[in-house]
């Protein structure tokens, strides 16, 4: 099932238990999967039009009459496009906007490089006051949304919008919006990963086992704020460290899990992600490889990070 599809499935359920909530679009409630709900709920479901900065301000307004709007656009227009207005209308004025950014990364695919967002954490990140989630697959998005309505104040969510693999599948899995979840035990490396790259890191630790690599892998699915805990213990563990994301290295979930082992616990560490590039258009396949973000890109950090170790 699509990311979409769960997210539209998930914001009706709400909707229907909390009349606070509303969604507002800026013309991409098709291609982000919240169209239906124009029909159910005609009053609480509204597009602004091409006018992103508006869909912000908007929002802002009306979380301070007490609704607990959710603005939905492709990440680039729901994070650079309307820093301002997260910054200042939003976060600084403390209002309880839930701002859902869809295709992060190399995910926007054949919209190319005007669409792909390889910044977006790195600019919110900055904010303060403002949490940062990033949706690994259909079963984590389910238990986060209610999670992320009962959190009071802004909050920006990090998704997939089509299908995708999913990791979670033991029907016990227990979400926790501030606590990492550990897939993995390990004792040679820790991969903490977030997003698109869980899947690919999962994919990598077959790779790894073949050859005898005892892995930790931790998704780190609440960019901000960090899991600070997990990331220590792990590190302290193994003795290092590889990052996975679907983000520049700069600025994203690499240079959150540097600063906080930089004051705790310092280890090797190598990065998988983009380097410092725009985006281009191409397959997923493409772009994995060409910003090398496969599994096999996962395997050559460890490989060179283990040798790293005291």
């Amino acid at each position: 099932m699509e990311m979409r599809q769960i997210l539209c499935e998930c914001l009706d359920a709400m909707m229907a238990e909390n009349e606070n909530i509303v969604v507002i679009d800026a013309d991409l409630a098709k291609p982000n999967g919240t169209f239906p709900l124009r029909k159910k709920y005609p009053d609480r479901a509204i597009d602004v039009g091409i006018a992103e900065q508006n869909m912000a301000s908007v929002a802002a307004g009306m979380s301070s009459y007490g609704f607990i709007p959710f603005i939905t656009s492709f990440t680039p227009f729901a994070s650079r496009r309307i820093c301002d207005q997260i910054a200042i209308s939003i976060a600084y004025a403390k209002q309880n906007v839930k701002i859902i950014g869809s295709d992060p990364g190399i995910a926007a695919e054949f919209n190319g490089g005007t669409h792909m967002s390889m910044e977006d954490i790195g600019v919110l990140r900055s904010i303060p006051e403002l949490v940062i989630f990033e949706a690994v697959d259909t079963a984590q998005l389910k238990q986060a949304l209610p999670q992320i309505v009962a959190y009071k104040g802004p909050v920006y969510i990090r998704m997939f919008r089509k299908a995708i693999d999913d990791v979670f599948t033991n029907s016990d899995y227990q979400f926790q919006l501030f606590q990492a979840d550990c897939l993995q035990e390990g004792n040679t490396v820790t991969i903490f990963c977030s997003g698109l790259m869980v899947q690919e890191t999962m994919k990598a630790n077959e790779l790894l086992k073949a050859e005898g690599i005892d892995a930790e892998i931790i998704n780190i699915h609440t960019i901000k704020p960090i899991d600070r805990e997990a990331v220590v213990t792990s590190a302290k563990k193994t003795g290092a460290v590889v990052v996975a994301e679907n983000h520049n290295v700069i600025g994203g979930l690499t240079s959150a899990i540097c600063e906080v082992l930089m004051e705790e616990y310092p280890v090797p560490l190598r990065a998988v992600g983009v380097k410092d590039q725009f985006g281009q258009v191409g397959k997923m396949s493409y772009l994995k490889e060409v910003y090398h973000m496969r599994a096999e890109d996962i395997v050559a950090a460890v490989k060179e990070v283990v040798k790293l170790k005291k």
